[in-house]
């Protein structure tokens, strides 16, 4: 599969992140910036909204914002926790329903990693099957 992302994260509702993996790269710190910026773009989609954001179920976000190099996709739980997920811009080749089945897919492994009674939410998520989840949707080179 050529759709792969460069970095995954899990934001929690109150904007820290909870996970955040990127492909092996000497700028890690630039997903962490690009990540960061992106949750401004995703509180403004949230809350263009409107008021119906209260009774908001599962929210595929699209892309939030393009860069030189990367397309940044957003996803909201009904919880407000927020998923991103960066791909490189050059990966013409990925469609917004291959996007939306990543999210649907780091969604369940989330809800699976929540029915875990030693995980509280909020907490940093260190579960070794989420991860490999993720590691399943990240571009191996």
């Amino acid at each position: 599969m050529s759709n792969m992302a460069v970095c995954v994260a899990v934001i929690a509702k109150e904007n820290y992140p909870l996970f955040i993996k990127t492909t092996p790269t000497d700028n890690e710190l630039q997903f962490y910036y690009t990540v960061h910026t992106s949750l401004d773009v995703v509180e403004e989609k949230i809350s263009s909204v409107g008021k119906n954001a209260n009774d908001l179920r599962e929210l595929y976000l699209g892309l939030l914002y393009p860069t030189e190099d990367y397309k940044v996709y957003g996803y909201v739980t009904n919880t407000k926790v927020k998923f991103v997920v960066v791909v490189e811009s050059s990966n013409t080749s990925l469609r917004d329903n291959e996007i939306r089945t990543m999210f649907k897919r780091l969604h369940g492994a989330y809800v699976d990693m929540l029915s875990n009674p030693f995980y509280n939410p909020g907490e940093n998520i260190v579960s070794r099957k989420f991860e490999n989840v993720v590691m399943g949707m990240m571009k191996q080179d």
